[in-house]
């Protein structure tokens, strides 16, 4: 218990995780990851911010390859790449999109190791999966070499097509999703390309899930039916996406260099930006409210909801918590604002943005409190 406050007084410090899918574990091998508490579920939170660009600059160049191509939407691609890769997660993103260290799918030699067994002759020399004695699947978007070599474009303008470079490889999972000219917005031809990249149902079944949750994760909230107050406090929130995370940074001014350092050893110095708590200090003093700095100490602030009544207690505006012992506010390490439709805007964890998500993408919910 005294870890976990230690982490608490700084705030945002998330319960170990794993967000890793199995596919990804029966590919690469991964054993599993701590995604920094950012549960299955899904929301845009747990896509790192490189990545997500990948994503939508795919969406925006797709229609250059296949014209005919309709429906085409960055949460389809990172339904994908959730399945396949975890999104990179573990790898380093350079600004040019290159991944490192680069992701190798087992070798297809029909051993049985990692569930294949059937047998890929050897396509591009090693050039692509590392190997001449077969074929590998590699990058975020798991391609066969093979394939690759039909849907590769360059989308970074380095003149080479490479799948182990997100922009790169999330163009050419657009484009093989497109085929001749699907589109994308029919639910049943969205299904006929998803079973293309992967002829199993359970998979379609689990891309499509991934899909609509980051569908509704992406929607801005109607913010129509709201008090004067209220609303101020979400439009500051709301006009902080995009900022980043950073460890002890904010406040009630805005956002700010944070400290060193986070239990998983980030440090918010050289990072201007906001942690879960300096985020809302910083909106709710929008609207004349002072909150303490500690997301625990804000649990006292207001009238209390408590986690019993469920999160359709919750309305725009309130303060929604999360904590490491059900019941005990002490133990709380987590605080977003809650905007409607199941959403908060959250400053999640360090390497990612502030951002509407899920309120089930946090784990431990611990019910919320009014101030407005």
């Amino acid at each position: 218990m005294v870890l976990m406050l230690l982490f608490a007084a700084v705030c945002c410090a998330a319960p170990v995780g794993n967000a890793i899918s199995a596919y990804v574990a029966l590919k690469t091998g991964v054993s599993g990851s701590d995604d920094g508490g950012i549960a299955e579920g899904g929301s845009a939170a747990d896509i790192p911010p490189r990545m997500l660009t990948a994503y939508k600059k795919a969406v925006q160049q797709v229609g250059k390859h296949v014209p005919k191509c309709r429906g085409m939407r960055w949460p389809i691609l990172a339904g994908i790449a959730k399945v396949e890769s975890n999104h990179a997660t573990g790898r380093n993103v350079a600004d040019n999109g290159d991944i490192r260290p680069r992701i190798y799918g087992v070798l297809l030699n029909g051993s049985g190791a990692g569930g294949n067994t059937t047998a890929f002759p050897d396509t591009d020399g090693g050039k692509w999966d590392g190997t001449s004695q077969g074929e590998r699947a590699v990058g975020p978007f798991q391609f066969l070499p093979s394939t690759w070599e039909g849907v590769g474009e360059d989308a970074n303008g380095d003149k080479r097509a490479d799948p182990h470079n997100a922009d790169d490889a999330a163009l050419g999972a657009a484009i093989y999703l497109c085929g001749k000219g699907r589109d994308l917005a029919q639910r049943g031809q969205l299904k006929a390309a998803i079973l293309q990249y992967n002829q199993s149902g359970e998979y379609v079944s689990n891309v499509l899930g991934w899909i609509d949750q980051y569908t509704a994760a992406a929607k801005d909230p109607d913010l129509k039916s709201v008090s004067v107050k209220v609303r101020t406090v979400l439009d500051a929130a709301l006009s902080q996406r995009g900022v980043p995370y950073s460890w002890g940074g904010g406040n009630a001014n805005g956002k700010s260099t944070g400290i060193c350092c986070s239990p998983k050893g980030f440090s918010g110095e050289t990072i201007k930006g906001f942690d879960c708590s300096g985020l809302t200090q910083y909106a709710f003093a929008r609207a004349g409210i002072r909150l303490p700095r500690l997301a625990a100490d804000q649990a006292s602030v207001g009238t209390r909801i408590p986690a019993a009544l469920g999160t359709f207690a919750l309305k725009p505006g309130d303060l929604v918590f999360f904590a490491y012992v059900p019941g005990r506010d002490s133990s709380i390490y987590h605080v977003g604002i809650y905007v409607g439709s199941g959403q908060m805007i959250n400053a999640a964890r360090p390497n990612t943005v502030v951002r509407l998500d899920a309120v089930d993408a946090m784990s431990g919910y611990a019910g919320g409190a009014r101030l407005l």
